[in-house]
């Protein structure tokens, strides 16, 4: 049987959680003196009260729960923290309709970075906070479930040689592990406030640095301005970010090892290796075409290349020009960029750097195992023997990826977008990227797709942000039997 008691207490906890950062957003209103502290107040009241209203009578039940429940715990709470996202945004009436709202509330927090808003600029301060604080802690509870709660990379964590890190004689990090967690959350912290220092040492304004940094971070890509990063010109910022979010598409652990100066970890990390290639390899490629061209608007290439290349790869969907106007070479280059996404254990979407390198050294072997049919050739990452039954999950899990890919685009397609836009936007909502190609390319909002497109682009936030299985088998009839 499911134990819905646990379900509800878990649930009810992170309401409190989100409720407490509304009051936080509130204070912020009350330092710009933008009058909407109410805004924030009533709604921190509504969501505190509903979470200790179910926190408070199952207090003391049973902590343990098994894999069904996590699943449903891992769904609904994505589907709740967007849920009461909303209301801070409809009670200060930012956004007028619940759609939009809960559009932007699951952007945020699914790190997607797809907006309704057609003026930004306009936007309360503290309405901006918000909507950066709901990527920042939904970049923080991505990471914590792809290592500890997503069915792949829970068992898939042979990208980590983390046992010193997890001070525990093994190469995998488990919940039980506090000290792990904390590290996990002091690092994510301290880059944060590192990169809004550095952006702040650039010249950009403080509050634009910190809203900015929440959402590098995270891989989610809001921003405070109209036109995302497009604004801020300065090639030191540029770097600046470029860097950050490359960390953002890393191992988080990768960042511990090198304050450790245990480079030789890191240089043994196959997926980090990979991950390093794949990056250079589309940098020197999209640069390489920018600057032989010398016909876009664009005075660094490399800078500008390496910008949106590192922005598409690990997801984050900052942009500071129009890449679908650098010519059709580019548009493909990125379009294959929207799969990649970053390493297992960060907070970027897309298909995983860890899966294409476990599917590219497969198909390595299965060309030896043709000619040796009877030998046991074995597919190894980090010296390590990955299990038959993980290659399986993951051909799984990226075929049920294209083909809802395919579908969405066709959906996508009947509300009389062309055949980039749909395809785009499809990869784009799947990816947890936020612009896509066409006309929901950079420099363009979703405010004109369809209610009904609208949902369905929520559907596939939540599909991508919590890879597919997680969702999917909650439609399962075996999911209930006993």
């Amino acid at each position: 049987m499911i134990n819905y008691r646990i379900i509800a207490r878990v649930i009810s906890t992170l309401m409190i959680f989100e409720g407490v950062l509304m009051v936080l957003s509130a204070l912020l209103s009350l330092l710009f003196r933008e009058h909407l502290a109410g805004s924030f107040i009533f709604s921190a009241i509504i969501t505190l009260v509903t979470g200790v209203f179910v926190f408070t009578p199952l207090r003391n039940d049973d902590k343990v729960y098994g894999n069904r429940e996590g699943y449903i715990i891992v769904t609904g709470g994505f589907i709740i923290f967007a849920l009461f996202g909303t209301l801070p945004y409809l009670f200060s009436g930012s956004i007028n309709n619940f759609t939009d709202a809960f559009f932007e509330s699951i952007s945020g927090f699914t790190t997607t970075g797809a907006t309704i808003l057609t003026d930004i600029d306009s936007m309360p301060k503290s309405i901006l906070f918000w909507r950066s604080i709901t990527q920042w802690i939904g970049g923080i509870g991505v990471i914590f479930l792809s290592l500890y709660v997503l069915p792949i990379f829970r068992d898939l964590n042979i990208q980590l040689s983390t046992t010193e890190f997890a001070v525990q004689p093994t190469d995998k990090i488990h919940p039980r592990a506090a000290d792990a967690v904390k590290r996990l959350i002091a690092i994510y912290i301290s880059l944060t406030l590192l990169e809004a220092v550095l952006l702040v040492i650039a010249g950009m304004p403080v509050f634009d640095a910190v809203c900015n940094s929440f959402s590098t971070l995270s891989t989610g890509g809001f921003s405070t301005h109209n036109n995302s990063l497009s604004i801020f010109g300065s090639p030191f910022m540029k770097v600046i970010i470029t860097v950050f979010m490359f960390i953002a598409g890393s191992n988080l652990t990768i960042v511990y090892f090198f304050v450790k100066r245990e480079f030789r970890t890191i240089l043994s990390n196959t997926e980090f290796i990979f991950y390093v290639i794949v990056c250079l390899t589309f940098i020197a490629t999209t640069s390489l075409v920018l600057y032989i061209s010398g016909s876009f608007s664009t005075r660094f290439p490399l800078i500008d290349g390496a910008f949106h290349t590192i922005s598409v790869i690990t997801t984050t969907g900052f942009y500071t020009h129009d890449y679908t106007i650098w010519g059709n070479l580019v548009m493909l280059i990125m379009f294959i960029m929207m799969f990649t996404g970053g390493m297992a254990g960060s907070a970027s979407g897309g298909i995983k750097i860890s899966r294409l390198l476990v599917l590219t050294r497969n198909n390595r072997m299965e060309f030896r195992r043709l000619v040796h049919p009877e030998a046991f050739i074995p597919v190894r990452l980090n010296t390590k023997i990955i299990p038959q039954n993980y290659i399986y999950n993951i051909l799984v899990f990226v075929t049920l990826y294209f083909l809802i890919l395919c579908l969405s685009a066709f959906i996508i397609s009947f509300m009389g977008y062309d055949l980039i836009t749909s395809v785009g936007t499809s990869a784009a909502m799947l990816g947890n990227i936020g612009p896509g190609f066409g006309s929901t390319g950079p420099f363009t909002t979703y405010a004109d797709v369809p209610v009904a497109g609208k949902w369905f682009m929520t559907v596939l936030m939540l599909l991508g942000r919590l890879e597919l299985m997680t969702v999917l088998i909650l439609f399962s009839k075996s999911f209930y039997r006993k």
